[in-house]
């Protein structure tokens, strides 16, 4: 299976260093979540795994492939897929619209296939089925027919990650999940966060709220001023005090 890994990772952003020689390998499949205070980095790392960034130095791998060369949507043509803490749906069109959207490599896109209809019509059927699937999955089969700007918030978040499973990807960057949603929104998103494991995919996600952390990583990467601090398992990381200190101070 894929593994993605990072090495001596850079940035700076007008002087101020918001990586500072990350080195970091993923498993290929579980649950990884990036923790640490505002400002230490996480979106940053984040953007430059799925190409939104340039890193000044360093190199990402899948594999043995180098991605730093690479705009976002070849890095998503491989099997990575992001969700960004502003949810980036198209509010005006309906929730399965925007699930269709997501879906890879459609020949309808392509000039000539769109023409002649060769296979269109077909593909278009399974396209719709995977949507259905997928909205299904997270709990939005009865809203896939209503615009996304009139979901609620929490499924509004729901839709963004139907709409990374419906790129086939295999490895899933969340940027913040559950945040700003109630309870009862929390757990099903962790739950869904389970069953994608449970699936066989790797899901990283950025999150503040260590008690949902807790709940679901196989592994946390502790980052602090640009640099990881810590990483393994929860039990084994977040007690420790310089990682209270580091959320604290």
């Amino acid at each position: 299976m894929s593994s993605l890994r990072c090495e001596s990772l850079c940035k700076a952003f007008d002087g101020v260093r918001a990586l500072r020689d990350v080195r970091l390998g993923f498993p290929s499949s579980g649950i990884v979540a990036i923790v640490g205070p505002n400002g230490a980095g996480k979106t940053t790392l984040i953007n430059v795994l799925t190409g939104f960034l340039r890193p000044q130095t360093g190199r990402v791998f899948l594999d043995e492939r180098q991605l730093c060369s690479l705009p976002p949507h070849k890095i998503a043509r491989l099997g990575i897929a992001r969700t960004f803490q502003d949810l980036r749906l198209i509010s005006q069109v309906s929730a399965i619209e925007n699930v269709l959207l997501a879906r890879p490599n459609q020949k309808g896109e392509r000039l000539l296939p769109a023409l002649l209809r060769n296979g269109v019509a077909t593909e278009e059927a399974r396209n719709r089925d995977e949507a259905v699937r997928w909205l299904r999955f997270v709990g939005l089969a009865d809203q896939a027919n209503e615009l996304a700007g009139e979901l609620s918030y929490g499924q509004q978040k729901l839709l963004t990650l139907a709409c990374c499973l419906a790129t086939d990807a295999r490895i899933l960057l969340l940027d913040e999940p559950v945040a700003g949603v109630h309870p009862q929104m929390v757990a099903q998103i962790l739950r869904l966060l389970r069953e994608l494991r449970d699936l066989g995919k790797l899901v990283i996600f950025i999150e503040h709220d260590l008690a949902s952390v807790r709940q679901v990583a196989d592994l946390v990467v502790v980052m602090d001023e640009g640099k990881i601090i810590a990483q393994g398992k929860p039990s084994e990381v977040l007690d420790r005090p310089e990682i209270i200190e580091a959320y604290v101070t």
